[in-house]
């Protein structure tokens, strides 16, 4: 599947449409779960019959297209398929119990409620929530693929304005340049991450960078009376500068993700449990802002797309452990070099835990993940991942 991303360009009414349409939605998927936490043991079926009695009860749910709210369902059966899978499968932890939506962004349209213009720049949806013609901004060119391959479309609200995503049925993969190749990545807060061959890339801290114009912009929204239009005007200033940094964080992974898998044939990464990892409060800004979890994706992502081989190891000891003999050398977080003092090799911890995790791989070999049917692979390997971490 290929997603296609448009700026929209929707009036004031269009997007009051939008949000009532964004609304209906939720309101439907919170609706069938309730009905679902109430009688246990219903399948598949009974839920989609209970959202057909949804439409004959509310009139706001059948002006929404039936596609759309049949979306919703499925959203909510997939929330219930990952819990029990957690469950089968005794993940550590949390095992992701369903939740109601409380400010849910987008609205999804299946194959009908929606007629794109032959020119492929205008999309109308016809259902009767009253959104109409839509006007498309972007560079990605659709005009390649045609109308029957679109399964999806999605509108979603984002503190900029609304977006229109296109998902197309059409392989989404590349010839890369042949090599054999190998690496292995430790990523880190000093560094984003440093690799085998002794390299490093640069922890760009966006968030770090930023924070002081966004607590700036922060303390401009208390100083307005509430529910006016000054403080909704400065509410929305505050949540842009927040999506600017969330995008550099995406488009920095996104760009050394994509070289890394061009350039290597295989890559070794820990299986880190990031979410353990946030707990520690003294660090839980550092580890968003460098955003691993998200980097980790985009690997995934290019290694399905170039044909790479892409294998996560258990993060156990991986800083401790000396690349030379195999000795434990204990050490503190503030100790940035790794002296052994069983062979006596010295060395940059960080390119010395990547060598450490790319051997572990070439022993064992790992565990390869992929996401190549849009679910990310897991990054939980135990409650103990978070402390050996913290020995880092």
């Amino acid at each position: 599947m290929l997603v296609l991303e448009y700026k929209a360009v929707a009036k004031k009414l269009q997007a009051t449409a939008i949000d009532e349409a964004i609304r209906t939605s939720q309101f439907v998927r919170n609706k069938v779960l309730r009905y679902w936490m109430d009688n246990r043991g219903i399948g598949k079926k009974e839920l989609y019959q209970y959202n057909t009695q949804l439409r004959a009860e509310y009139q706001f749910v059948n002006d929404l297209n039936s596609h759309a709210c049949q979306a919703s369902v499925e959203n909510v059966e997939r929330a219930i398929n990952r819990f029990f899978d957690n469950c089968k499968n005794n993940k550590p932890g949390k095992k992701g119990y369903p939740k109601f939506k409380k400010h849910s962004r987008s609205v999804e349209y299946k194959v009908s409620g929606w007629k794109l213009h032959p020119s492929k720049r205008r999309i109308t949806f016809t259902d009767n929530k009253g959104i109409g013609e839509l006007k498309l901004l972007g560079k990605w060119d659709i005009h390649r693929y045609p109308a029957e391959l679109i399964k999806r479309v999605r509108i979603v609200r984002r503190a900029d304005g609304y977006y229109v995503q296109f998902c197309v049925k059409v392989e989404n993969q590349q010839d890369a340049p042949p090599t054999t190749s190998e690496v292995g990545i430790d990523v880190g807060l000093e560094y984003f991450y440093s690799d085998s061959n002794g390299n490093h890339e640069e922890n760009p801290r966006y968030l770090r960078k930023s924070e002081k114009d966004i607590k700036r912009v922060q303390r401009k929204i208390y100083k307005k009376k509430k529910g006016s239009s000054g403080r909704r005007k400065a509410r929305g200033v505050y949540a842009r500068k927040h999506l600017r940094v969330t995008r550099q964080r995406n488009e920095h992974a996104k760009r050394v993700a994509r070289n890394l898998c061009l350039a290597n044939a295989r890559v070794v990464l820990e299986d880190l449990n990031i979410s353990g990892m946030v707990r520690n409060h003294k660090l839980a800004k550092s580890i968003s802002d460098a955003s691993w979890y998200n980097f980790r994706q985009w690997l995934e992502y290019f290694g399905v797309k170039f044909g790479r081989q892409i294998i996560a190891i258990p993060p156990h000891f991986t800083s401790q452990e000396c690349s030379q003999c195999g000795a434990k050398v204990y050490k503190s977080l503030s100790t940035r070099t790794h002296s052994c003092t069983h062979c006596g090799h010295i060395e940059q911890r960080d390119v010395n835990a990547a060598k450490v995790i790319l051997s572990r791989a070439n022993a064992t070999g790992g565990h390869p993940g992929s996401n190549a049917s849009e679910v990310v692979a897991s990054t939980s390997v135990g409650r103990k991942t978070c402390k050996s971490k913290q020995r880092r």
